[in-house]
């Protein structure tokens, strides 16, 4: 019996399965973390004893699992990304990992970078401007702010890509994390951006790029000790965890979206053809010559979750039955969701959350209920800017752990207009990760896909003049409060 190992790296878990090469999954082990907020406007964690230790965790729980005389023929590790890992030469982070769009700290950086090379000439080469998502600054903000650790540095890496070293030794990126390296790979070449790359990189090397589903490596002897894993096994090159998590789902074609609801919320529509938009991120697709177009939040379920414990920790089933009982439009009551700033579409690490017409009437259920909305409302708003590629949406697969709330996914139907369809298999992006092992290894064909569709979600017609009056509102609140909350930011 041959098995397939996937691992994910998450922002609040890490999640992994063991699967047979028909889609069937034999077990699951998750482990809870948190990521560390040192300072405002950083997002860290330590890529030892976070990242790898859970790897090393899952592995031994997932081989305690295997059926006697089976055989783990490959495996593969997404993670949170795209970040930045700063290795010494024996492999060991000479500071903790920066992660993705969440951290904020390099808006000087950004800035400096972008009248160095041009808004327009980055924006052609990489496919998207210069913001918090990108890894290029934060190496930049390394070598300015912490000189001593950037000389220390002699090898750069992703989340997935620092596990793959760990587990075979090999030194690489894939394509996909690579496009988001911004302004270090040419898009449209499938390269490296090489002069850029020096200017930022120094003496730091370019890592060899592969595609996700490519085997790289085989799992050493010193990483087998550690985490049960045969010495041998072949290792895929993996990605970021939002795409492994679409490819889990069948997103693949030309129009197909995937809705991540998580901790943020992520979107990515795969292209027909190339195609940019300055609010957007075009990005390289899991599979090989491909192109996506992606945008990201800097909150979702996180909001929920602060809601959820400053309210008095309720219950998560009491709260979605208070939010149910919220009419539609919350009774008037409209949520600006950037607890966190924003990524898609202001780019704004200073913006701030806003509650609009809040009355001594409203309750929990209505802050609930307005918060999904808001979210949803901040989705409609980055799907019309998808609408502007030559891909329209044709098929949306919503996807994670917010699924859990059917407030949500409903409002967002009708806040969009999109009919969801729900998979029935929501794992995530480690299921995706062991399917991208599996063709990696040749054990099935690169077309296959182990997604099924469950039930959909469609919109409710009646609900379809609120939300677009609503939303009419909404659009206004950023640019009305944006210089007041700007200065409100520099209080903490």
């Amino acid at each position: 019996m041959e098995l397939l190992v996937g691992i994910d790296l998450g922002t609040g878990s890490s999640k992994g399965v063991l699967v047979l090469p028909d889609g069937v999954v034999l077990a699951e082990h998750q482990v809870a973390h948190e990521i560390s907020l040192p300072r405002p406007g950083w997002a860290e964690v330590d890529p030892v004893g976070m990242w790898w230790a859970e790897v090393c965790a899952i592995s031994r729980a997932l081989m305690a699992a295997a059926p006697p005389g089976s055989r783990i023929a490959g495996m593969c590790v997404s993670g949170v990304g795209p970040c930045l890992v700063l290795c010494d030469g024996e492999l060991e982070p000479v500071r903790p990992a920066i992660l993705y769009g969440i951290d904020t700290r390099a808006s000087a950086e950004i800035a400096a970078l972008t009248d160095l090379f041009g808004a327009e000439e980055i924006l052609r080469r990489a496919g998207k401007s210069l913001s918090s998502q990108a890894v290029g600054p934060k190496i930049e903000w390394v070598r300015n702010a912490e000189p001593e650790a950037f000389a220390r540095a002699r090898r750069w890496y992703g989340a997935n890509s620092f596990v793959v070293a760990k587990l075979t030794g090999e030194y690489v990126q894939d394509h996909h994390t690579a496009s988001q390296c911004d302004p270090l790979y040419a898009i449209r070449d499938f390269d490296w951006n090489a002069d850029w790359a020096g200017r930022i990189l120094g003496d730091l090397p370019l890592p060899r790029l592969v595609w996700p589903a490519e085997v790289v490596g085989t799992v050493t002897a010193a990483a087998a000790e550690q985490t049960g894993i045969p010495a041998g096994t072949p290792v895929a090159a993996g990605t970021v965890d939002a795409y492994a998590e679409a490819f889990s789902v069948g997103v693949r074609n030309p129009g197909d979206l995937m809705l991540m609801y998580g901790s943020t919320m992520f979107l990515v529509q795969v292209l027909e053809n190339f195609h940019t938009n300055p609010a957007l991120w075009t990005t390289t697709g899991v599979e090989q010559g491909t192109f996506a177009l992606a945008a990201g939040t800097s909150t979702a379920g996180s909001l929920t979750q602060w809601l959820q414990k400053v309210t008095g920790g309720a219950p998560f089933d009491q709260l979605m039955a208070e939010a149910a009982a919220v009419p539609p439009g919350s009774e008037g009551l409209v949520v600006l969701p950037y607890l966190a700033g924003e990524r898609t579409p202001v780019f704004d690490p200073d913006a701030r959350g806003v509650v609009a017409g809040l009355t001594l009437r409203h309750g929990r259920g209505h802050l609930f209920r307005a918060s999904y909305e808001g979210i949803s409302f901040g989705i409609r708003q980055i799907l019309e800017m998808f609408d502007d590629a030559d891909s329209p949406v044709t098929r949306a697969v919503g996807v994670g752990g917010g699924l859990r709330s059917p407030v949500w996914t409903q409002a967002l139907s009708d806040i969009t207009g999109l009919t969801q369809l729900l998979p029935e298999q929501a794992i995530g992006a480690s299921y995706g990760d062991a399917l991208l092992a599996a063709i990696g290894v040749g054990l099935v064909a690169p077309e296959t896909d182990w997604a099924r569709i469950a039930r959909e979600v469609p919109p409710d017609p009646t609900n379809r003049d609120l939300y677009n009056d609503l939303y009419k509102t909404w659009l206004q609140l950023y640019p009305a409060t944006r210089d007041h909350v700007h200065r409100l930011a520099e209080f903490g």
